[in-house]
Formats: C-alpha cells, sequence, structure tokens
C-alpha cells in the first residue's frame, strides 16, 4: 500500500464513538457542522455513524456524505450482510467511502458475547471483509477487544482479514485495559509476524478506563501502527476514547518521533469549544490543551519562571493550539513579579517600596478572595497611594 511511512492518518469518530455519551446525541445539522470543522481541521477520516443502529444514523451518514469533500466518510457496522449493505447504501454520495466492520477477537468475546468459537468467528471475519469490499475499495477491520486477545489468534485473525482485502486494521483497546508496553508489543508482534501486514495500515483505537488511552495510542505508533482513532476533548463511551488533541500535539512536540499529521493544531480551541457547547460536555479545567487552565499559572515560582522566558513552564504555545493566549491567574500562591506584570498592564508602574506595601496588602485580600480582578488590584493601588 503506497503512503507516507511517517505519516499518522488521524481517525476521527467525535460523531460516532463520541456520540454514544449518554446525553450528547446531535441532530444531523449539528453534525455536519462538526464535521465541516473536522474537515477545516485536516482529518483524515471520519467516521460518521452506525448507519444501521437507527434512521437518525443512517440519515446522518447520507447527508454528511454530501456535505464534506475532503476526508473519508467512514461508516461501522458488525460483521454481517445487512448492516453492510445498509451502510453502503448510506455512503452511496461519498467521495471517498470506507466501511469499518469487525467482530470480537479475544475468547471473553468469543465465548460470552457471540457464544461462538476461534474457527467460526475467523470465518465470520473473512466474510464481513470479502462482503464489503464488493462495495467498497477501502476496508476497515476491527478485532473488538484486541487488548485482551490471544496474540497468535489475533495474528491469525489480522492476516486473514487482509488476505480478504481489508486496507486498515483496527487494534482496538475496547476495554482501555492495556499499559503502554502491552498495547504497543501487540502492535510490534503483529508488525512482525504477520506476513502481509505491508498491505495494510494498522490502526488504534484506545479507551480511557484506566486513563491510559493517549499512552496506549502513542506506543502503537511508535512499535508501526500509522493510524489513531480518537475524538475531540477525548470524548466516548465510559471514561472515553483517545483525545486527539493531545496525540497531535505530543507528535508534534516530540519531533524525534520522525511522525507528523496533516492537522491545522491552530484550530484545536475553536473546534474543542463547539462540540463542547453541542453536545452540552463540560471540558475540566485541567484537560490537557483545550482546558481552560492549561495555560494558566499561578504558582509564584511558576509565574516567575514563565515572566523570564516563557519556555521555562510551557512546552507548547497557546497560538499553536488556537488558544486565546497564557494567563497568569493572581491567587495568594502568587509572587512579586506576576503582580507587578499586572500592575503594569493596567498602568501602575510602582517603585520597589510601593510594590511591596501593595503586595503585602494583595495577600491579604487573595487569602480572603477566590479570585483577584482588574478592580481589586486598582482599588489596591490607589488605597495605597491614598495613604501615602
Amino acid at each position: 500500500m503506497l503512503h507516507d511511512p511517517n505519516k499518522v492518518y488521524i481517525f476521527d469518530t467525535t460523531l460516532r464513538d463520541g456520540e454514544q455519551v449518554p446525553g450528547c446525541q446531535l441532530s444531523t445539522a449539528q453534525k455536519i457542522e462538526i464535521a465541516r470543522s473536522l474537515e477545516i481541521l485536516g482529518v483524515d477520516v471520519i467516521e460518521a455513524g452506525f448507519p444501521v443502529s437507527s434512521p437518525g444514523d443512517f440519515n446522518s451518514v447520507v447527508e454528511l456524505s454530501k456535505a464534506v469533500t475532503n476526508p473519508v466518510i467512514c461508516a461501522l457496522t458488525r460483521a454481517n450482510k445487512n448492516d453492510i449493505d445498509v451502510a453502503a447504501q448510506a455512503l452511496k454520495y461519498a467521495k471517498r467511502p470506507r466501511i469499518h466492520t469487525g467482530i470480537g477477537a479475544s475468547d471473553m468475546h468469543i465465548k460470552h458475547k457471540f457464544n461462538s468459537t476461534r474457527e467460526e468467528i475467523l470465518e465470520r471475519a473473512i466474510a464481513a471483509v470479502k462482503y464489503a469490499k464488493q462495495y467498497v475499495e477501502d476496508v476497515e477491520f476491527y478485532a473488538e477487544d484486541a487488548g485482551r486477545a490471544d496474540i497468535e489468534y489475533l495474528a491469525k485473525m489480522i492476516e486473514s482479514v487482509i488476505a480478504a482485502g481489508a486496507t486498515v486494521v483496527n487494534i482496538p483497546d475496547t476495554n482501555g485495559y492495556c499499559l503502554p508496553d502491552q498495547y504497543g508489543s501487540k502492535i510490534r508482534f503483529l508488525k512482525e509476524n504477520v506476513k502481509n501486514i505491508d498491505q495494510a495500515i494498522i490502526s488504534c483505537h484506545c479507551h480511557n478506563d484506566l486513563g491510559l488511552a493517549t499512552a496506549n495510542s502513542i506506543a502503537g505508533l511508535q512499535n508501526g501502527a500509522r493510524q489513531v482513532e480518537c475524538t475531540i476533548n477525548g470524548i466516548g463511551e465510559r471514561a472515553g476514547n483517545t483525545s486527539m488533541e493531545e496525540v497531535v500535539m505530543i507528535l508534534k512536540t516530540h519531533k524525534n518521533l520522525g511522525l507528523h499529521t496533516h492537522i491545522n493544531t491552530m484550530g484545536f480551541y475553536e473546534i474543542s469549544h463547539q462540540v463542547r457547547n453541542q453536545m452540552n460536555m463540560p471540558v475540566q479545567p485541567n484537560k490537557a490543551i483545550v482546558g481552560a487552565n492549561a495555560f494558566a499559572h499561578s504558582s509564584g515560582i511558576h509565574q516567575d519562571g514563565f515572566l523570564k522566558n516563557r519556555e521555562n513552564y510551557e512546552i507548547i504555545k497557546p497560538e499553536d493550539v488556537g488558544f486565546p493566549d497564557a494567563t497568569i491567574v493572581l491567587t495568594a500562591r502568587s509572587g512579586r513579579h506576576a503582580l507587578k506584570h499586572h500592575l503594569e498592564r493596567l498602568g501602575h508602574n510602582l517603585d520597589k517600596d510601593n510594590l511591596a506595601l501593595v503586595y503585602e496588602q494583595f495577600l491579604l485580600l487573595a487569602d480572603s478572595k477566590t479570585g483577584i480582578n482588574d478592580n481589586d488590584l486598582n482599588l489596591l493601588v490607589t488605597t495605597h497611594l491614598v495613604k501615602a
């Protein structure tokens, strides 16, 4: 398969896996709005929905296919003919359609979800890929619960579905179970032991049940995967999915990995707010990259170092992700340097002695008040000057 060996394909599933969060259902019009923003952002694949699941999802995939031009439009199915027929129908207007089909790969799923055997599941996997291939050239196969699957069986399954025509093979850590070294070694095993693996792209789809989704996805990329399935703000079932903004900024920050994406990172802050508002899904203030406090500095030691050289405490520039700007938040933990910075911003240039007096009054106020605003600072200065 011809592709840039160092490019990481960004597969966004905000509109499918992300939308499965209780209370976050989107209308077709809202989905189209977000999809257009994802296209501007530069994502490679948009998973538009699970067409057989409801008439609304089917309609969303149809309309989204019409509205978006550049990204691949992907529709999810189970490994059965009806699901695949419905997905193909929903994708009829897509410029670059992909069917995403698959089945459980772990013994837990084979025995307790499908009440089946490894042999039967393997046959169903091969049959589903072959059937989907009749409709579209681009077929992605997911080996559900690969994180807990027997590695030899998983390798056999992946080899078989690639032989059947799969162009992308998705190795999901469905339950967020793996440690990064375990997930990375699974990907490396497939890379080294599946003889036709060079004919497909390996994809990571990691969940965040133990807070390891991003770490596992990076471990997968370090061991040969070249697609990451992720969502804006890391939303998704249970504890969520891999966060797109985290993966992309890790690759951008750690250039020594030699990997890159085609994402316009300056759009992250805006699309984060769009998804948050449309889905009514708050973003925790300390969320990496897009949280309200991601570039806020409140401790005196940090503020002093930041004001001397922002790289002392920032490895990412706020403007690189479209963030308005870094903020120096004044609290009882703030130092003189931070106070001086804010006073000068307001036009108060105090000498050393006056600054020391205002700083003492500032600490008393900061101990009794949650947030110090500009009015508070102006009042502190005028009160001090009157006393002087």
